[in-house]
């Protein structure tokens, strides 16, 4: 029998996304939070919305299956963030009383506090939008080591403004999908004043349902201006706003156009959203920005296309994430 190098055969068919065991980009796999300068984690969450389907708790399982067929470079950065920081793999929170969206709320926090503690930034997949409050309150605010006690800028792409601070609960849930946005402002995390929601569609809710949000500071660039400004514009808005504050990115899938995102939740037909490249180039936008922590959420990989395009898109964004926030680490070496 010819000699065979196993380690040699591993080290050459490790990019092929079906082989081996499945973890984000092929990231080495490290639980400890003061392991990595950027932590990829699962959010397997789907208690928070009752209103649509279930199954966003699998979609931390279906992009980690997938992105091991991405690129690990970045093209219009010019970098590999692999080479510029620590990017592991930390696992999945464990979530046992999973349909329970307010306990589940709690192990969130509890179980992000701790890279926090370690200043170790975050990028989330869920799960559902319920997992954006959690994961925000820990690391943003007067305790936060990564912000140095400050609130965050949120970016918050998404159909819905889930301000709905005027419900008491969402069909239970007191720290639902729909209630983060204000808790977060609310609570002493985000800077409303500093934060914009990209995306909005004009045909959600009812006639004067925004106001939440406009009361509360935030600037919603719906998709109607979205179309009439473009990227560049949506760019421009977002880092005056900004200015100096540090950044935390939610993406709500159903923000993209459902032909890009068929296995969302909540879509939105009728209206057209973001397409993916268009979301990109805005979220390259904010390059040298302080990008302390983001998550990308509510992916049903149960109705998506059998080619899993909505996975591959959430990966595009969680990758993009990750570049913004190795790229920032790396220039301040």
């Amino acid at each position: 029998m010819a000699e065979f190098d196993i380690e040699a055969a591993k080290d050459e068919v490790k990019r092929w996304y079906w082989w081996g065991i499945p973890t984000f980009f092929r990231c080495d796999w490290n639980e400890d939070p003061a392991a990595s300068d950027i932590a990829l984690i699962g959010v397997p969450h789907s208690s928070g919305n009752g209103s649509t389907e279930r199954d966003q708790h699998l979609g931390p399982r279906a992009v980690r299956h997938i992105s091991a067929l991405y690129r690990r470079s970045h093209g219009r950065f010019g970098i590999t963030p692999w080479d510029l920081a620590r990017i592991s793999d930390a696992g999945d929170v464990p979530l046992p009383e999973a349909m329970v969206n307010d306990v589940c709320v709690e192990h969130i926090e509890a179980f992000a506090q701790r890279f926090q503690a370690a200043g170790t930034r975050l990028v989330s997949m869920g799960g559902d939008h319920a997992i954006t409050g959690p994961l925000v309150k820990a690391c943003a605010g007067a305790h936060s080591r990564l912000t140095g006690g400050q609130k965050v800028a949120l970016v918050h792409f998404d159909s819905h403004t889930d301000t709905l601070m005027h419900l008491p609960h969402w069909l239970g849930a007191r720290r639902s999908a729909a209630h983060w946005g204000a808790y977060l402002v609310e609570e002493g995390h985000v800077d409303a004043h500093r934060s914009t929601q990209i995306g909005i569609r004009p045909n959600v809710g009812t006639p004067g349902s925004l106001n939440t949000s406009e009361q509360l500071g935030y600037r919603i660039i719906g998709m109607d201006e979205v179309e009439e400004i473009g990227p560049r514009g949506v760019i421009a808005a977002l880092r005056e706003r900004i200015g100096d504050a540090p950044v935390y990115i939610t993406f709500d899938l159903d923000s993209l156009d459902p032909c890009d995102a068929p296995g969302a939740s909540n879509l939105e037909p009728g209206y057209p959203g973001l397409r993916i490249g268009e979301a990109v180039r805005i979220l390259q936008g904010l390059r040298g920005l302080n990008v302390v922590g983001g998550d990308v959420v509510c992916l049903i990989p149960t109705k998506d296309n059998p080619n899993g395009i909505t996975a591959q898109n959430a990966m595009v964004l969680m990758f993009e994430m990750v570049a913004l926030m190795a790229d920032y680490l790396a220039a301040r070496r």
